[in-house]
């Protein structure tokens, strides 16, 4: 097993390193780590206790992974940090443990977390996902795959970003944004991500599907359930593809309701 541990580097002899790890000075290793293959933990790093790393993941200098929740209803109960494959981690990021409420704070696959983000405590984070610098999650936070955040976006605990959501630099989000859409300040929602779209490949039949539906939800003056009921009757519930089913249930199934 090939291991690259700088002499400065502290590991515990409990943690769990996989093929070609590479850990860098003065980074600590606490108990229980379980590091994927081809990782690299650069200097001054904090990986804290029962912290699950998957492979093929840079995580540069100075990020703290897996440390206590910043929050009053952690009572020291055991709970974990777990990162998927191929993600990239700049410096100075922070990633915090759950709580008993969830257990569990989980980022995905193949994501991108520029310096300064934050992730709160449970929060499940999905994959492709750019957080640009110093985007904050608080606590409980659920982010859809292919998720854009904009520098220093601030997201409030327990909302809920959809997929394929771009945000404005500097946009404070404290309700659920609706997926395949972009967020701003003012007004809170500003269209479809068309050009996020079409880099992914959307088809152009697709997007004016999505913007038609945007139109009856949040341009009509309906309210969310109006909105909907309006553009099933119209459309025809037959005739509703995939995506605006999800635009649905993830509106249908909101708490905090959604940006308008």
């Amino acid at each position: 097993m090939e291991q690259n541990i700088h002499s400065t580097a502290l590991v515990s002899k409990s943690a769990n390193l996989g093929k070609n790890v590479k850990i860098g000075p003065y980074t600590i290793i606490e108990d229980n780590v379980v590091i994927g293959d081809n990782t690299e933990i650069r200097s001054h790093c904090v990986i804290g206790k029962d912290a699950i790393i998957g492979e093929n993941n840079t995580i540069y200098s100075s990020v703290i992974i897996g440390t206590d929740p910043q929050d009053k209803k952690y009572n020291g109960e055991k709970t974990h940090v777990k990162v998927g494959n191929n993600n990239i981690i700049r410096e100075f990021c922070t990633i915090n443990k759950g709580t008993a409420a969830h257990g569990e704070t989980y980022l995905g696959n193949d994501n991108m977390l520029l310096a300064y983000s934050h992730i709160a405590h449970d929060c499940i984070v999905g994959n492709n996902i750019i957080m640009s610098n110093a985007t904050q999650l608080g606590g409980h936070v659920e982010v859809e795959d292919w998720v854009v955040f904009g520098a220093f976006t601030k997201v409030h605990q327990f909302c809920k970003i959809g997929c394929h959501v771009m945000t404005a630099a500097d946009v404070i989000i404290t309700k659920d944004v609706p997926p395949y859409i972009l967020s701003d300040r003012k007004p809170a929602f500003h269209g479809l991500n068309i050009v996020g779209l079409k880099r992914r490949g959307f088809e152009k039949q697709t997007l004016l599907d999505l913007n038609e539906f945007y139109k009856y939800l949040i341009l009509s003056g309906y309210n969310n359930s109006d909105g909907i009921k309006k553009y099933i009757e119209d459309k025809g519930e037959n005739n509703i593809i995939d995506e605006i089913k999800h635009c649905i249930d993830f509106v249908k199934n909101s708490e905090r309701g959604i940006i308008r």
